[in-house]
């Protein structure tokens, strides 16, 4: 029946607006005149019933009918308001409240609304001007609305306490103080764009974009989320996508002042990366680490493209041989990025060069596992290889030359190296002495024998077997090494030492090898 008056009302009201009669359609000879006070209290009625049922959105229809039936009824305000505070739509609701007060000054209920939805927005100031005035026109009721007063004080708390966190950059502190705070202020778009804000500073960005796009879906041109999705799209490397954003904000609110400084950031962030790339570019790497060093102050915050930063100084440092300096670089860049597959390449190169073989296979090993590639096992392979290679003796450290040392410059050291070592030399010092210039000398021999054989040390290059890897090779006799090389078993080796000890053997040597 409601329904009915309704669509009847309405249609007498187009027709009216037109000039014409409903005379022409329906007879109304018998029809009894419109009760709009009664209809409308049914509809209020029928929005009461939904209401207790938790169906708001039929409930605001409802009240609406009323409403456009009786628009001058405070109480119907009052309802709508009410259910649109259960749907968190509190901006509709202050505004059926304001009216519900402007139709009903004496409406303590919407008096109250008012304040609970500018406190739901946020709006703390606006909250306590209208719990002030209500106060001063209704004295009898102070009970009523304290518990308002006391969650304005609050959240005046909370605010000044995340503010405080925030200058400390504890942004943990910050996220957490603010999710407390949108308990009791559910509505607050400062309270929300701050804590994603905040969720970004913590390279959160998933959550972070997530918080920015549901305030988005309620108002597109929110600045505070079209910042936060910027900052998000800045800190994960993003520039050029970041600088549109905060370009946005600013048409949007041209006083930004955030997003002014993001876009200056994101300039000079770019501006002087690419020129410390082209320094390394051009050799001039000493310029190249000066620049870098430069764009890593620009945004601390920035961790992706710091990390990259970092591994372009491990870069320059590894073409400068200063492999100390670019492992720092590396350990700097892989703590902002643990994913970034580049640093740890260029950290297992380090820790190969630096004779770190069991932290390069460690780097090598978990490098395989992110990318499951030819290029990542055949990585792995080579470190487990270097690895088994280095617990050998070093031949190449024995004898005291490099590993690209030439036949020559290989002999040159077997002969320094001898010499320095052999025996005699060491005839008259303590028993200790004496046995480590044994050991010595017969590694020295042991290093020879196989750098001095080209298919020995091409095998021995390769990481392959050669007798005993660990121990060095058996059945050497240095001093058959030694005579050869100086000249035969003629005595030759009298010209280098004089003397000898008790025991010795006509050619001067004491000892003999297993």
């Amino acid at each position: 029946a409601t329904l009915l008056y309704t669509i009847k009302f309405e249609l007498s009201v187009v027709m009216s607006e037109n000039g014409d009669s409903d005379d022409h359609f329906m007879d109304t000879s018998d029809q009894p005149p419109r009760d709009l006070e009664r209809e409308a209290e049914d509809a209020k009625e029928q929005g009461n019933s939904a209401y207790k049922l938790k169906d708001y959105y039929r409930a605001i229809k409802c009240y609406t009918n009323a409403i456009n039936l009786q628009p001058e009824k405070a109480a119907y305000y009052g309802n709508r308001a009410a259910a649109y505070m259960m749907i968190n739509n509190y901006l509709n609701a202050l505004e059926d409240s304001t009216k519900s007060v402007e139709k009903d000054p004496n409406f303590f209920k919407g008096s109250l609304r008012v304040i609970k939805c500018y406190i739901a927005l946020g709006n703390l100031t606006a909250a306590s001007r209208s719990l002030e005035d209500l106060k001063s026109r209704d004295t009898s009721n102070s009970a009523s609305y304290a518990s308002e007063t006391t969650t304005i004080n609050r959240l005046r708390e909370m605010e000044a306490s995340a503010e405080k966190d925030m200058n400390k950059s504890d942004y943990r502190k910050v996220v957490y103080v603010l999710d407390r705070a949108l308990e009791m202020a559910p509505a607050c778009t400062h309270y929300k764009s701050r804590r994603a804000e905040c969720l970004a500073l913590l390279g959160r960005y998933n959550e972070a974009q997530e918080s920015s796009n549901e305030m988005l879906r309620v108002n597109s041109l929110d600045a505070g989320a079209l910042y936060v999705k910027g900052l998000c799209l800045f800190y994960q490397d993003q520039l050029d996508k970041a600088r549109q954003h905060f370009l946005q904000v600013l048409r949007v609110d041209p006083d930004h002042s955030k997003a002014r400084v993001a876009i200056k950031d994101v300039k000079e962030l770019e501006g002087t990366k690419q020129k410390g790339n082209a320094a390394f570019t051009s050799g001039n790497n000493e310029e190249a680490l000066k620049l870098y060093k430069a764009a890593l102050l620009i945004c601390p915050n920035n961790k992706l493209t710091n990390a990259k930063l970092h591994g372009n100084l491990a870069a320059v440092h590894m073409k400068l041989k200063n492999y100390e300096e670019a492992l720092k670089a590396c350990n700097a860049a892989i703590g902002l990025d643990d994913h970034y597959i580049k640093a740890y390449i260029r950290r297992v190169v380090c820790y190969q060069e630096l004779d770190m073989h069991e932290e390069a296979v460690r780097d090598a090993d978990k490098l395989h596992n992110m990318e499951h590639s030819r290029e990542s096992k055949q990585r792995l392979r080579d470190a487990n290889n270097k690895l088994k290679m280095s617990k050998r003796k070093d031949y190449y450290k024995i004898l005291g030359c490099s590993r690209s040392a030439t036949e020559d410059e290989i002999k040159k050291a077997y002969k320094k190296a001898a010499l320095k070592h052999h025996p005699d030399r060491h005839s008259h010092g303590t028993e200790e002495e004496r046995s480590q210039a044994e050991k010595q000398f017969k590694e020295v021999g042991e290093a020879y024998a196989v750098l001095s054989d080209p298919n020995k040390k091409m095998r021995y290059d390769n990481g392959e077997d050669l007798d005993d890897p660990m121990g060095g090779m058996h059945n050497v006799d240095p001093t058959q090494i030694f005579q050869t090389f100086f000249g035969g078993a003629g005595g030759g080796h009298n010209q280098f030492f004089t003397g000898g000890r008790a025991g010795s053997s006509h050619n001067g040597f004491t000892f003999s090898f297993g």
